[in-house]
Formats: structure tokens, sequence, C-alpha cells
């Protein structure tokens, strides 16, 4: 059988489905590469998907194993955010601040969801979470590609950006749900309370028996690569345990990626390259691949003007209370320039991944309509393609400005 004529043909094959996921998965950093990262290979990953899936071409679906390798990829791509956030960030001052203006934007932006639509309470709360993210996963290459984020700057970027990772998937998992908020809060703590209990053994085990740390150097490589498999199953415990509270996986995968930040400090194993190598190679492009798959671009087209009003409401509900408390809320280190503050609200308000994993959670709820979902995501992908867009663009300006002063 031809494999291209078959892919325009019926219900196409997981197979065929998987051979335009990685043709798309290789062009895209190769197209983002050529625009110099103006446009973020995760946006490309997202259009192409949609172009290629069900809504548009019909050559490729999520049917037949393709959906369990994307929900494969989620838990990746928050496990290496849960690695990469630095607790240290959610302490002190500055996260202090962060935590407290993370939580002004969630009030906001609920209260604006309340005022712009007569819907349910829980659609309202779905809504205020999607529109309060910040996709620092995203924003990481971004960042050092911009080569910011050891400045002040980046510094803040980050320390929000934590927050504003982990502040939404607790909330996703406790706010989401048919409990009440008061039994939904127990549960997330319960949760909290097996995630220590699961990665304190294997921090035991190790502390206690050093040789079994050095047979894992051994195993590092090879056929064996033990300390990768042990990773995945540690990301398949707490997907397991989250899904057995009814909580949502991507909280299990976070807190995976956390323990993993704690056993590598440890100084164990380094596996966090081979890490990468699975994640951004093959899972996590699956994953943003067969999301655009599941925009119905048509529901966009039929509704510009939501697509536009979400795009913006970002921006207000989660950058402004961001800009604000840079320049209103004194700490020590807040940024000195007007146009850093823009930069730093326009970073913050940088959102995608969360905005995925919330409105897949609040579709099957029936909290949102697919088209509201599919509105929700593509804004949701615009910010990644715009926001830091503007704010390189700001900093190279104000970059120029500064330079004759110094020549």
């Amino acid at each position: 059988m031809d494999l291209l004529a078959s892919a325009g043909v019926g219900d196409p094959s997981p197979i065929v489905s998987l051979f335009w996921i990685a043709l798309i998965a290789v062009v895209a950093p190769l197209l983002s590469r050529l625009v110099r990262g103006y446009l973020p290979d995760v946006v490309i990953l997202l259009v192409a998907g949609a172009v290629v899936g069900p809504h548009v071409l019909g050559w490729a679906s999520s049917a037949g194993g393709v959906d369990l390798v994307s929900e494969l990829g989620l838990g990746m791509l928050f496990l290496l955010a849960g690695y990469e956030l630095d607790p240290r960030l959610l302490r002190g001052r500055s996260g202090h601040t962060a935590w407290i203006v993370w939580i002004v934007c969630l009030l906001f932006a609920f209260a604006i969801a309340v005022l712009a639509a007569d819907k349910s309470t829980g659609t309202r709360v779905a809504v205020a979470i999607a529109l309060t993210s910040t996709a620092l996963g995203t924003l990481l290459p971004i960042l050092k590609q911009s080569g910011v984020v050891d400045s002040p700057l980046g510094r803040a970027v980050m320390t929000h950006g934590a927050v504003g990772e982990l502040g939404p998937i607790v909330a996703m998992s406790a706010l989401l749900t048919s409990r009440s908020p008061g039994s939904a809060v127990v549960i997330v703590l319960m949760f909290a309370v097996a995630a220590l209990v699961v990665g304190f053994v294997p921090l035991r085990m190790l502390d206690r028996m050093p040789d079994l740390g050095a047979a894992l150097g051994k195993l590092g490589g090879g056929t064996s690569q033990l300390p990768v498999r042990g990773v995945v199953l540690l990301l398949l415990v707490l997907m397991v345990v989250a899904e057995e509270f009814d909580l949502d996986v991507v909280l299990g995968a976070f807190a995976a990626g956390m323990i993993l930040r704690r056993l590598i400090a440890a100084g164990h194993p380094d596996v966090d390259s081979s890490l990468e190598a699975i994640g951004y190679g093959l899972l996590i492009p699956v994953f943003f691949v067969v999301s655009g798959m599941g925009i119905d671009v048509s529901a966009v087209g039929r509704n510009p003007g939501l697509w536009l009003w979400f795009v913006v409401i970002i921006a207000i509900a989660r950058g402004v209370p961001v800009w604000l408390s840079e320049r209103f809320m004194p700490r020590g280190d807040n940024l000195p320039t007007g146009r850093e503050r823009i930069e730093l609200a326009l970073y913050a308000a940088t959102g995608l991944p969360i905005i995925v994993a919330v409105t897949q959670v609040a579709t099957q709820a029936g909290l949102l309509t697919a088209d509201v979902a599919s509105i929700l995501v593509a804004a949701g992908a615009t910010t990644v393609l715009v926001f830091p867009l503007v704010a390189r663009l700001i900093g190279a300006s104000e970059a120029k400005s500064v330079t004759p002063a110094h020549e």
C-alpha cells in the first residue's frame, strides 16, 4: 500500500498518523531556525497538527494508540518542567510576591469570566485558570536564545514563570472536579503526602545503599539505560497515583519532575540529557501535534472575535498584575526600567501547555465546549507567537538606545 496515497483515503491508520507527526516534528525546528526563532517550533507543531488533523485534511488522527503516546508526551513535558523548577524561586520575597500576584491574576480572570458570560462556576474557573498560566518550559529556549536568562529580567521571568506553572496545575487538580472545594483540597494534600512517600523511598535507598548508586552509574549506558528506565517508572508511578486520587495526571508528572530534581541534586546519575532526548525528540512533539489535531480551525474562523478577546484578556489578566507588581510593590530587586517591566509582563502572559491541559480536562468534564476549547488553545498559541516576539523587539530597541550612551 502506498503510504502517501493511503493517508488521504478513509480513516488514517496509526502508522500513517505517526508518519505525519514525525514529519512535522522534523520540519518544525528547521522552519523555526530558518526564521531565527521568531516562530517557535511549538506553534508550528500545533498549526501543522491542526492542518493534517481530522478538522482540515484528515491525514492523521489520535486513534490506535497515538493518543497514549501523546499522554506520555504530556507527562514528560511536565516532568521536565518540574525538574527545571528551582524550589528557591518559590521562596523569599520575590517568590511570595509572585504567589500573591498569581492569586490576584486568578481572581481578576475569574471576575472577567463572570462579567463576560453567563456560564457555570466550573466553566468560569476553567477559563480563569487557563488565562493565568505561564509557559516557562516554552519560554526557556527563547530566553536562552535572547541571552537574558541570567539577567535580572530573566530571573524575574523564572520566578513568575515557576509560580505561573505550579499554581495553575494545583488549581486545575483541586478545582476542576465534581468534588466540593474543601474535599478537593484534602485530596490534593493527600496526594502531596503520597508523592513525598514515593520520593522518599528511592532517596532513602540511595543514601543507605551507596552500591546501588554505583550500580545505576554502571548500568547507565549501552542497552541497559537503567537510570532512564527508573525515571520513566517514577513518572508513571506518580501519574498512576494522581489518577487513583482522581486528579489530573499533569500534577503527578510535575511532582515526578520535582522529585527527580532532588535525586539528581543528591549526586546520583545524571539523566537529564537522555530525558530531553526522549522527551523533546519524540514524546513532546507528538503531544503538541496531537493537541493541534484537536483544534477545530473552522470554530476559530467562525468566531475570530472570541479568539482575539482571549488573547487580549490573557495579556490583561496575567500581564497587567505582573507589571503593576514590578512598578508598585518594592522588594529590593524590582526591574528598574519601564521597558523591562513590559517585557516581563509579556513573557509572564505567554501560556500554552497548561492551556492545552486545562482545556482537555475541562472538555472531558463538560465544562467547556469543543469550540471554545479550540479557540482557547489557538489564543494560547498566539501568545507564544506574539508576546515573546514583541518582548524581544522591545529589548532590542532598549539595547540600541543604551549603546550610544556608553560609546
